[in-house]
C-alpha cells in the first residue's frame, strides 16, 4: 500500500489552513497600500469642542422666560443665530433646516432646530409660524459671537452649527451650505452615534 498519498493530503491541507488564515492579512496590505483607501472627508468643518465649551449665553423664549441650551442635551441640535429682522440669508438657513431635519425621516425627533436672536426686534409673526418647531431664543450677542467659532471671511451669522448630544459644539457647515451634503454629514452622525 502507497502511503506516499496520505502524505501528500495532509502536506495539502496544512498549506491550504495556512492559505486561508493568511489571506485576509495579505487583502489587508494589498488594499492598503496598494489600491490606497480614499480618505472619507466631512463636508462640514469639526471643531475641538474642548476649545469651545458652551458658555452660559443668558438665553431666553421670546416671552423672556430664561432657558438654557443645556435643555436640549440627548439631543442634535442645529443651530444658527442672527438678529429678528431675518433677512434672506436667515430665512435660508431656518428653511435649510427644517428641510434637513425632516429629510432624516424616522430619525428626525433625534434633531433640535435653534434660532439664537441676538438682539431685541420683534419677531414676524408669520415667520414664527412658518418654522414653528423651531426653537426661537434671544442670546446675548457678544457671548454667542465670542464662542461660535467662522471661517475666514465669514461671521457666525453665516453659518449652521451642530451640537453633539452631549452638549458639545463639535460640526460649523460653510456659508451657503450645499444641503445635500450637510445631509449626507448629518445622516452619518445619526447613523455612527447610539446617543441623541
Amino acid at each position: 500500500m502507497d502511503q506516499s498519498k496520505p502524505k501528500a493530503r495532509s502536506k495539502w491541507a496544512l498549506y491550504a489552513v495556512i492559505a486561508i488564515c493568511a489571506a485576509p492579512v495579505i487583502a489587508s496590505y494589498f488594499l492598503y497600500y496598494v489600491v490606497k483607501p480614499q480618505a472619507r472627508t466631512n463636508y462640514g468643518v469639526l471643531i475641538d469642542s474642548r476649545a469651545y465649551p458652551v458658555p452660559a449665553l443668558d438665553t431666553s423664549r421670546l416671552d423672556g422666560t430664561p432657558i438654557a441650551l443645556d435643555s436640549l442635551k440627548g439631543k442634535w441640535v442645529m443651530l444658527q443665530l442672527g438678529g429678528g429682522d431675518c433677512g434672506d440669508a436667515c430665512r435660508s438657513r431656518l428653511f435649510k433646516m427644517r428641510q434637513l431635519r425632516l429629510m432624516q425621516g424616522k430619525e428626525m425627533d433625534r434633531v433640535e432646530r435653534v434660532w439664537l436672536i441676538t438682539d431685541d426686534k420683534p419677531i414676524e409673526t408669520m415667520l414664527i409660524r412658518e418654522y414653528d418647531g423651531t426653537h426661537m431664543w434671544r442670546a446675548n450677542a457678544d457671548k454667542v459671537n465670542r464662542w461660535l467659532p467662522a471661517d475666514a471671511g465669514t461671521v457666525p451669522e453665516d453659518h449652521i452649527y451642530m451640537i453633539d448630544p452631549l452638549g458639545h459644539l463639535m460640526m460649523r457647515f460653510p456659508k451657503d451650505a450645499d444641503p445635500s451634503r450637510v445631509k449626507r454629514d448629518l445622516s452619518r452622525l445619526l447613523m455612527a452615534s447610539s446617543i441623541g
